[in-house]
């Protein structure tokens, strides 16, 4: 046994190496003019930024956006450090990350769902859950997918006798902290044993690191649940539950219940240079809004020339890239499974982008 977990150690080393090679390889041969954007963060936007990166391409053809999807706790720990141009995450910063990032702005670049998703074999039918059930599974209090509970929720489909697989990401994750945030909203006794977070102390379960761990763990464990983003289950053909919202009915993410959790705080959010802590769409008010909902954020500081290796140059390059994420780019946000931010927010969006200065020079229009 430890001998096949050495060998597996020892093949996924190689693998990381080899992976690593060809990305140092690539960069050595790209024209001398290519300017690399270098950025990291949230692994729930990295299909949309990916998808970013090659289509602005086609605009500035000798820019490249290089971006690594690792987790929003890991994003918001190099922006700190100064090690990427840009950070990406799901989470706002919180009080202390923002003493220590001084002059930090959050601009939201999309709107997106999690989707609590499932493994259970013959079961064709899409099930029914609530946050309150959805807590205590999580808390290890409901065990089973027979249990009374479930199969209320659930009439006429006939519920496995059998044991329910928790999983949950096992590293700092936006995901984690929007799924976490969801439940300390509907449920008193998870906010006060476990609370929400980019990493929490998980009761029982599973862990995965990346949205793409925990999809491939749902689907490799039968009879098991996890949370992910809605473009992973829309890429992987994955089943995701309906869930019960505010008004009693039980909704599935789509672009119009998504942005109608959205639309009633749209016009009360902060500027790009305040705190956005306090800032969540989870469990909106709305007949048809789905519950678990969150803005991905893109984190700058506010004079980029605080960043080691910035130029002028890269920097206006960097501002003119973030301007068509916030106006074109939105574009291909739908058929990722993200929603096109409403007008309000990319308002308050090109009020921060012009906030955003090198050397106290303005890089795009504004004071």
């Amino acid at each position: 046994m430890k001998r096949g977990s050495t060998t597996k150690k020892f093949l996924r080393y190689l693998l990381f190496s080899f992976l690593i090679f060809v990305y140092v390889l690539y960069l050595a041969i790209l024209p001398s003019s290519t300017l690399v954007i270098n950025g990291a963060g949230s692994t729930f936007v990295y299909p949309l930024i990916s998808k970013w990166s090659s289509e602005y391409r086609k605009v500035n053809p000798s820019m490249l956006i290089s971006y690594q999807s690792i987790g929003s706790g890991g994003g918001i720990r190099l922006f700190i450090n100064k090690t990427v141009d840009f950070g990406a995450s799901d989470a706002p910063l919180n009080k202390q990350q923002m003493e220590v990032a001084k002059g930090v702005i959050h601009i939201p670049e999309t709107l997106g769902a999690v989707v609590i998703s499932y493994n259970l074999p013959n079961v064709n039918l899409r099930i029914n859950l609530t946050g309150e059930v959805i807590a205590d599974i999580y808390l290890g209090k409901i065990t089973k997918w027979s249990d009374e509970r479930i199969a209320k929720l659930n009439p006429g489909i006939k519920m496995p006798d059998e044991k329910i697989v928790v999983i949950h990401r096992a590293e700092g994750s936006g995901t984690t902290y929007v799924f976490t945030d969801y439940l300390s909203k509907v449920s008193k006794e998870w906010y006060s044993l476990v609370g929400r977070g980019t990493s929490v102390q998980w009761p029982i379960g599973l862990g995965a690191v990346g949205s793409e761990g925990v999809a491939s763990l749902i689907n490799q464990v039968s009879f098991s649940i996890g949370y992910i983003e809605l473009s992973y289950a829309m890429q992987t053909n994955m089943t995701y539950a309906a869930i019960k919202n505010q008004y009693g009915n039980f909704v599935v993410p789509v672009p119009e219940s998504v942005e109608e959790a959205a639309s009633s705080l749209a016009k009360s959010l902060p500027k790009g240079n305040e705190s956005w802590e306090n800032v969540s769409l989870v469990d909106a008010p709305g007949k048809n809004a789905y519950p678990i909902v969150s803005f991905s954020y893109l984190l700058l500081y506010n004079d980029l020339s605080t960043l080691p290796g910035m130029n002028e140059k890269k920097a206006k390059d960097l501002v003119n890239f973030l301007w068509w994420c916030i106006h074109s780019g939105q574009n291909y946000s739908l058929s990722l499974g993200y929603v096109p931010l409403p007008p309000e927010v990319v308002k308050i969006n090109e009020e921060s982008i012009k906030m955003i200065k090198f050397k106290g020079i303005n890089l795009i229009g504004g004071s």
